[in-house]
């Protein structure tokens, strides 16, 4: 068993080195340096403050604040967490954290609620969007004080265009198991309803497009926000990238009140303004449907 295990660890490596070798390619190495926090001068300097921080307003552990990161991989998540790491406030635990994470999924609630409660800073992010389907359950963990929750969503066209670009076919394989009855304990067919999987089950995935299929999963991963009743939670903010490259100052004071936190300008002052272009992807006119429903219901409630 520890050789079979040491195999599917190599392989694992080398597809994950193989993604950033094509993301690379693709999107430029200052793109990657930037989502993956790799300058260390920069993630030196935000764990020295963080460290001082500590030693000045320190709060007693058990006090922390946990707030859980959702929604979709390709979503500007990281974004997001980038700026909530500027604040030393904050104690960050981003999906490549192998003390909560292992492959980017949750070791166990049990860790989660561990590390959150041995925190001495005021609030601790956790980022686990693959179990984003859970967001309900983590928020009711017991032994941890009330928490919040960040629903983030993208452009639907933006979102599939960086998904397919980074990851492939992923979504179209995951989506291809989910109808064939064979997605088994994996995340992306975690708690989908009857209605959910009936759709997954109504199409051909032999000629279903790339682009189509991270559309589709767009669509049945954010649809969950409504599925789950969070649009009628007051721990829970629906926070829209668009609207934060477009603001970054209003949606940054937005995000403040609800965290009830002064407002910090370090929070956004990575964030480039600009004005999103939609540009729409050739898709399955079906998927497109139900895509543009859903938007039309995101942004309302945004």
């Amino acid at each position: 068993m520890p050789a079979a295990d040491q195999s599917h660890a190599v392989v694992y490596t080398a597809r994950r080195i193989a993604r950033h070798v094509r993301w690379a390619r693709t999107e430029g190495l200052r793109r990657l340096v930037e989502e993956d926090r790799l300058n260390p001068v920069e993630r030196a300097a935000t764990a020295w403050a963080k460290r001082r921080w500590r030693r000045a307003h320190g709060v007693t552990p058990g006090r922390a604040v946990p707030v859980y990161v959702v929604g979709l991989q390709r979503s500007g998540t990281n974004m997001l967490m980038r700026g909530l790491d500027a604040a030393p406030e904050f104690q960050v635990h981003n999906e490549n954290d192998r003390r909560v994470f292992h492959r980017f999924q949750l070791r166990s609630d049990a860790v989660l609620g561990a590390a959150v409660r041995a925190s001495r800073h005021a609030y601790v992010i956790v980022k686990p969007l693959c179990e984003t389907h859970r967001v309900d359950e983590l928020l009711a963990l017991p032994g941890l004080p009330p928490g919040r929750a960040l629903w983030v969503w993208r452009d639907v066209d933006d979102r599939a265009r960086s998904e397919v670009a980074k990851f492939g076919t992923a979504n179209l394989d995951a989506l291809r198991a989910i109808a064939e009855g064979t997605i088994g304990e994996r995340w992306q067919g975690q708690r989908l309803d009857a209605e959910s999987r009936a759709l997954v089950g109504g199409f051909d995935y032999t000629a279903m497009s790339p682009h189509t299929a991270a559309a589709l999963f767009w669509y049945v991963r954010n649809d969950m926000f409504f599925r789950l009743g969070l649009d009628r939670r007051d721990d829970v903010l629906l926070c829209s990238y668009d609207a934060l490259v477009a603001d970054p100052e209003k949606v940054t004071r937005r995000l403040c009140d609800f965290l009830d936190l002064p407002f910090d300008p370090r929070l956004c002052a990575h964030v480039e303004r600009r004005t999103p272009r939609r540009r729409p992807l050739e898709v399955d006119p079906r998927v497109r449907a139900l895509c543009d429903e859903l938007t039309e219901r995101l942004a309302a409630h945004a």
